[in-house]
């Protein structure tokens, strides 16, 4: 599975999000938990695109004949 800065925007969100936590800084905190949310979006696309290869080539090997 290919980075897709998933994994960056998680570490980075909850960094900002800790921080904004500390300092009392809402709009950081806000920004941290939107930030660490795409980055679990990312992760999810990335892994659905993942699932859809994968039946796409159970599906065309069953069609073929390969196994």
């Amino acid at each position: 599975m290919t980075d897709n800065g998933a994994n960056r925007d998680k570490v980075e969100g909850k960094v900002k999000e800790t921080a904004g936590k500390l300092t009392g800084d809402k709009d950081t905190e806000a920004e941290g938990k939107a930030q660490n949310a795409q980055g679990h979006v990312k992760e999810g696309v990335e892994n659905a695109k993942a699932g859809l290869k994968a039946a796409g080539d159970r599906i065309k090997d069953a069609v073929s004949g390969d196994k």
